[in-house]
């Protein structure tokens, strides 16, 4: 379809015999990697031909030049061609180096020059840094409004009350954009970082861990609760994942991305890939979305590919390819004017290179037309009454809250104008009053230490302790409602019956019999489809309960550190180095009578003496013998060193030994759970637990077999057998069953506390 409608206005505007006298002609210059501006271009002329009700009998012509990016120089010889042929205006969509460069020839030309700033990048857009004209008459008109990413960035600061950020931007995004943002953010006293993230974010990433040590991480970690993205949707997603992936992000994280091109898809990748909190700012056109006016713009009817979003094209357009579109139209209608007024001027062949050539004395009145002339067009309303440039913008800002669930979704909190800035407030509500005096009927369900029945005074209406009631207590007393609370009649937290029906709290509260449920009831999607929950303010995982194994006594444990054949080897040691030792002193004593004639000292030489010296040595408790030779010194000191290696490795053994038999578990997981046969186990009925691994284990297309097993287990006999009514129902039948472990999670997510599955 688009090649045919090129190829329409291609045969109109120039091989048409009628419009070869036309005296409007105008020129356009691109770069060669923006095809959509090229196509769009050609779409707005031919709308234009198909519309008799702005020029009339007449047609407008057109040539269109394309550049490389960023080259000034190859723009300015291409409107120097332009202008030989004699040109009524030049529109343009380039970068600010050739928007620059233009510049200053259209103004010594006097040819009025509509210029889209084209971000081919995908990142944040920066202003152009437009060179002054020297008499002040500036032929320049900025068809796309100025950056205001940094107002509304301010804006939502101070909003959010921070004090404290970090701002990432890429490598080649100009931080000169952000002069002015820092300048205002000072003088508010915030305390403002920038750090610049390298086309490689993973090894951004990496950089910081080898780096850091554990300290600064934690002071770094805590300085990304609160930062602010510049960054391509693409290299935001990158950046995001990395952050989550090494733990940097925390669930009280709060970030804006900042772009003003970012489309739906995009905005969903971010918002599920973040871990905290996300807003995003984003330019919008609203008047896409009135039907009302449909295709039609000041009496212009606009091809249905731009104005129909059903079609389909307009979501495959960047911002700079509207406003591309709107510039052609006001030009379109400035022309008209001149010709109303009968006032034209004819155009003018002017040759850039002569230093004799005269501006074109119509560019003043051109200009003057121009700027007083006002449309609404894709973009919404374009004028150029604001110093030289269409001031029109709108912005969206869209966000989730705290502790999102991992369905989430993106709402619109308020939106930002030129003209009156925020509209909407992105402060959290806070209900102060509103429910003075109001009864409510509260629903509840037993559970320590959530909810547990106090102390009651015979004669009065019980009462209730625990975590979730100081919570309604406070509630109650910001609010300023009373209340009234009982008991769920069968003991449930709700799940839905085969009729369509829910009992439990749930059921009480369909049946509108209770107006709020305070107890620790998990949030799972099918009840979140039936009732609305409040924010989680608990948090923790499944656990499985079990029965403490009752430690056997073993008079025997303590050889456990050695093995049967060390044990032996230092029985046979003993006696051996006895041995050793007895025939030592026999020697000594006979060397010692044959050499002096006199008899050894009174000691015994006895093998029973010398083995239980050897023994005594072992048990460290020392003796008495007297070691007069060589001999012996050396036998006893190798057996002391022996026995100091025996007995220390045996200490080290033991203590390991009685530590491993009290951590011994034979179930650390569910799979461990469903692969023995030796345990029963089961879990609360009805509770989300349980509909978890009945969805689990009935799916076909789940491939791990482990629900399958523990679902099996679990509703032996629909549930009677091995699982529990309540909580305290399965405590007991735990502690009471000799034997038996079982798996417990009771219902902790409720109107406000979640234990995710």
């Amino acid at each position: 379809m688009e090649l045919l409608l090129i190829c329409f206005s291609f045969w109109i505007l120039h091989c048409n015999p009628a419009n070869a006298d036309s005296i409007i002609h105008i020129g356009a210059i691109f770069e060669e990697n923006a095809v959509k501006d090229d196509e769009i271009f050609q779409l707005a002329i031919s709308d234009l031909s198909l519309n008799d009700d702005i020029l009339q009998s007449e047609k407008i012509t057109h040539s269109v030049k394309l550049i490389e990016p960023n080259n000034p120089f190859q723009a300015v010889q291409e409107a120097c061609e332009l202008m030989n042929q004699g040109i009524l205006a030049l529109v343009t969509s380039t970068g600010c180096a050739a928007a620059s460069a233009l510049q200053s020839l259209t103004d010594a030309m006097h040819i009025p020059h509509l210029f889209i700033q084209r971000n081919g990048d995908g990142g944040p857009r920066t202003a152009c840094q437009l060179n002054p004209s020297p008499d002040g008459e500036s032929y320049t008109l900025a068809a796309r409004p100025p950056v205001r990413i940094n107002d509304v960035l301010l804006t939502l600061i101070s909003e959010f009350g921070w004090q404290k950020f970090i701002i990432f931007y890429e490598s080649d995004y100009d931080i000169r954009g952000l002069q002015t943002f820092m300048d205002q953010a000072s003088r508010l006293g915030l305390d403002v970082s920038l750090q610049r993230v390298d086309r490689n974010i993973s090894r951004v990433f990496t950089d910081l861990f080898n780096t850091m040590r554990t300290e600064e991480l934690n002071r770094y970690r805590d300085t990304l609760r609160r930062a602010v993205l510049l960054m391509s949707p693409r290299g935001a997603q990158v950046f995001i994942h990395q952050a989550v992936e090494t733990n940097l992000a925390s669930k009280d994280s709060h970030w804006v991305y900042a772009n003003e091109e970012v489309s739906d898809a995009d905005i969903m990748e971010l918002i599920h890939s973040s871990l905290g909190r996300m807003t995003i700012i984003r330019q919008v056109f609203p008047l896409w979305r009135d039907t009302n006016a449909r295709c039609m713009r000041n009496n212009h009817r606009i091809s249905s590919l731009l104005c129909d979003p059903q079609e389909g094209y307009l979501q495959s357009l960047e911002v700079s390819n509207l406003y591309l579109y709107d510039s052609v139209l006001m030009l379109a209608t400035a022309f008209y004017r001149k010709l109303e007024d009968r006032k034209w001027h004819s155009m003018a062949s002017l040759n850039c290179m002569r230093k004799s050539t005269k501006p074109w004395n119509g560019g003043w009145s051109m200009l003057d037309t121009i700027q007083k002339g006002r449309i609404s067009g894709l973009t919404g309303f374009m004028d150029f009454r604001a110093e030289g440039s269409n001031s029109h913008v709108q912005f969206e800002i869209l966000g989730t809250s705290y502790s999102e669930t991992f369905a989430k979704d993106v709402k619109r909190l308020a939106s930002w104008d030129s003209t009156r800035g925020l509209n909407g407030s992105l402060k959290e509500n806070r209900i102060e009053s509103g429910m003075e005096g109001v009864t409510l009927k509260i629903v509840t369900l037993l559970e320590e230490p959530f909810v547990m029945v106090a102390e009651n005074i015979l004669g009065q209406p019980k009462r209730y302790k625990g975590f979730s009631i100081d919570v309604l207590d406070g509630l109650a007393k910001i609010l300023g409602f009373k209340y009234d609370i009982y008991q769920v009649g069968d003991g449930k937290y709700g799940s839905a019956l085969p009729n369509g029906s829910w009992n439990g709290m749930i059921g009480e509260l369909i049946g509108k019999r209770a107006d709020l449920a305070v107890s620790a009831i998990t949030i799972t999607p099918e009840r979140e489809s039936v009732v609305d929950f409040s924010k989680r303010y608990l948090d923790y995982s499944v656990g499985i309960l079990m029965r403490k194994s009752e430690e056997k006594i073993n008079i025997f444990s303590l050889l456990a550190p050695f093995d049967l054949a060390v044990w032996a080897c230092i029985a046979a040691a003993i006696p051996v180095v006895g041995i050793m030792i007895f025939l030592l002193r026999r020697i000594q004593a006979v060397r010692c009578h044959s050499n002096t004639g006199h008899p050894p000292p009174p000691t015994s030489t006895s093998l029973q003496s010398a083995i239980w010296i050897v023994y005594g040595a072992f048990v460290q408790q020392g003796s008495d013998s007297i070691l007069g030779s060589v001999a012996l010194r050396i036998v006893m000191g190798s057996w002391w060193l022996f026995t100091l290696i025996v007995c220390s490795s045996y200490t080290a053994n033991l203590a390991a030994y009685l530590t491993v038999s009290r951590m011994d578990n034979a179930v650390r997981s569910f799979q461990d759970l469903s692969k023995q046969v030796d345990l029963a186990y089961g879990t609360v009925r009805d509770s989300a637990v349980y509909e978890y691994f009945h969805a689990k284990g009935t799916n076909p297309l789940e491939q791990d077999s482990t629900f399958a097993e523990l679902w099996k287990v679990v509703n032996k006999n629909n549930g009677f057998d091995n699982s529990v009514s309540s909580p305290s129902e399965g405590i007991k039948k735990d502690f009471g069953a000799a034997g038996k472990r079982r798996s417990r999670h009771p219902e902790t997510k409720m109107v406000a506390k979640e234990r995710p599955l």
